[in-house]
């Protein structure tokens, strides 16, 4: 198990599902949490029930100031700053004409420009730190293309070239940038497409499911990844992204 006593992280999204799973992993693992989420309240309900190792702030992950906020009150909170993981993110699940000028810009908006405004704003305390790393959410969809998740697809595909460009940039700096792509997670955010998907593709999701990735997975799962290559078990790794989908993009059948 990756150790990460003396970590100092900001998680974004981190009110609930996955976030919140990654930022209840890093705090059994011995680091310090800041939770962010634009669901200010969510936030400190979790950051409350983890104890004296957690805080939370509000934060909009398209917002420059909000950012700043954020990595300054996580320096200030644990006297430095070191880890970063981009989760939050947005979904929009229907077919790629019918999607909206108003939700590409509010998917672009939050999953791209808010990965960038992230590694951006915690690039000088994460070098100060001279232990940084960053992980970035990304997902199956950014691997491969699939209907009804186009605008999706193409957001979290921009997360993994942004993962590796600065990944090779900063690489003499000693900061650590990676992405992780899981495949279906069970999570709220893929409660809410199963009606969507169940409808074009015309079977029930847990048949969908058990036919391409054999169960969903478990949001212990993904924060396992996300704990390991926050740790220094991953020293070596800078550049690359990891998928978790249960071997479905490995099938052609």
């Amino acid at each position: 198990m990756p150790e990460l006593q003396g970590r100092r992280a900001l998680i974004t999204g981190a009110a609930q599902g996955l976030g919140r799973a990654i930022a209840e992993l890093f705090v059994e693992r011995g680091a310090q949490v800041m939770l962010s989420d634009i669901d200010e309240r969510g936030a400190a309900k979790v950051a409350d029930a983890l104890g004296p190792a957690a805080r939370s702030l509000r934060c909009d992950v398209t917002s420059a100031a909000d950012w700043q906020r954020a990595v300054d009150a996580t320096v200030a909170a644990f006297g430095g700053f070191d880890t970063l993981v981009n989760n939050a993110g947005i979904e929009v699940v229907k077919p790629l004409f019918e999607q909206t000028e108003q939700e590409f810009d509010a998917l672009m908006n939050i999953n791209v420009k808010g990965v960038f405004l992230g590694m951006r704003h915690s690039l000088a305390a994460l070098i100060e730190s001279k232990n940084g790393a960053i992980v970035n959410m990304s997902s199956l969809a950014g691997v491969g293309g699939a209907p009804l998740f186009g605008l999706y697809c193409a957001s979290k595909a921009a997360v993994i070239q942004m993962t590796r460009v600065a990944a090779a940039e900063l690489r003499p700096t000693g900061v650590r940038i990676n992405a992780v792509c899981p495949g279906f997670v069970g999570t709220a955010m893929v409660d809410r497409l199963i009606p969507t998907v169940e409808a074009v593709v015309g079977l029930p999701f847990d048949q969908l499911i058990a036919l391409k990735q054999q169960r969903l997975g478990t949001v212990q799962e993904v924060a396992e990844m996300v704990a390991f290559l926050a740790s220094d078990d991953a020293a070596w790794t800078t550049g690359a992204h990891y998928v978790l989908d249960g071997g479905m993009s490995a099938s052609l059948l």
